[in-house]
């Protein structure tokens, strides 16, 4: 049985027994964790640090939370087996222990007005943003997936996404469904989802953002006058609440304090940690520049 590191709050750190690990596609693992306080308190877009085991020396191995089922007590990690701090965990087999620390940072606000969900991302984002469907799934919600990838070799098999969720699919080299990027499909659904939620590259993240501001005028949408009252609190939760675009940023490691600096990304009034004040955010949180 692993020793767990030290903690920064002891009692949010649970050992986990793992109960089912496979790769699902080319260096890409997926795994079941019994851990059942994480379960019950987690949210979509929530991860977890790894407290043991883990590559010593490196920060805490951030891993973001794909799924998980209260009920039984379980949660679900994909790992990129190939990467240096959650290499580790990758390499359990059933029954060994880990140690997480949990659930962390910032969740995406789903607006409980919202019937129709959209879901876009690519590959190394799905991760980040999984959840998003078992969560619209369990509520009776609607929800497309939008998944961008190079080719059909690497695309998410549709067998691991419930049977109630779209599923649309674009390849890089027209291999499989849509031919190009996976934000070209967006307009598509743009009127119809009553929420987006988004993860991936830097430059699928900023085109996502992009496309959300131009989004109302696409739609002939007449921005309404702002109700009289107190305006959601920047960065809070019930300002993710009514954008109609939140994504979840890239982050794998930290110090677990928010003070190394290590997460930094530039927002629209100044720095954010995506540690803390992430990896949600309202896209008009963030100060994305185009990319390519």
């Amino acid at each position: 049985m692993t020793t767990p590191a030290t903690a920064t709050k002891a009692s949010s750190t649970e050992e986990a027994r793992l109960l089912d690990t496979r790769e699902i596609l080319p260096g890409r693992v997926l795994q079941s964790w019994e851990s059942p306080r994480i379960a019950r308190g987690v949210a979509p877009g929530q991860f977890v640090h790894v407290m043991a085991p883990r590559v010593s020396g490196l920060l805490l191995p951030a891993v973001p939370v794909a799924g998980y089922d209260r009920v039984r007590g379980t949660i679900s990690l994909l790992l990129p087996a190939g990467a240096a701090t959650s290499r580790d965990l990758a390499r359990a087999r059933v029954d060994d222990r880990a140690h997480f620390d949990g659930p962390l940072g910032s969740s995406f606000a789903i607006d409980a007005r919202s019937r129709y969900l959209l879901v876009v991302t690519d590959v190394g984002g799905l991760v980040r943003i999984r959840a998003v469907v078992d969560e619209a799934v369990l509520s009776g919600r609607q929800v497309t997936v939008l998944l961008g990838a190079d080719s059909v070799a690497s695309v998410y098999p549709s067998s691991l996404l419930p049977d109630e969720a779209e599923y649309v699919v674009a390849t890089a080299d027209g291999s499989l469904g849509h031919r190009g990027s996976v934000s070209d499909l967006v307009p598509e659904y743009e009127a119809w989802a009553d929420q987006c939620f988004g993860a991936g590259s830097g430059a699928l993240v900023a085109r996502l953002a992009a496309l959300a501001k131009g989004r109302d005028g696409r739609m002939g949408v007449a921005r309404l006058r702002r109700r009289r009252g107190k305006r959601p609190e920047p960065g809070g939760r019930d300002a993710r609440r009514r954008a109609w675009l939140q994504l979840a940023l890239h982050h794998d490691a930290g110090c677990a304090l928010g003070i190394c600096a290590g997460c930094v990304t530039a927002g629209a009034s100044g720095p954010l940690r995506v540690c803390r004040e992430g990896p949600a955010f309202a896209a008009d949180e963030l100060r994305l520049e185009p990319i390519g």
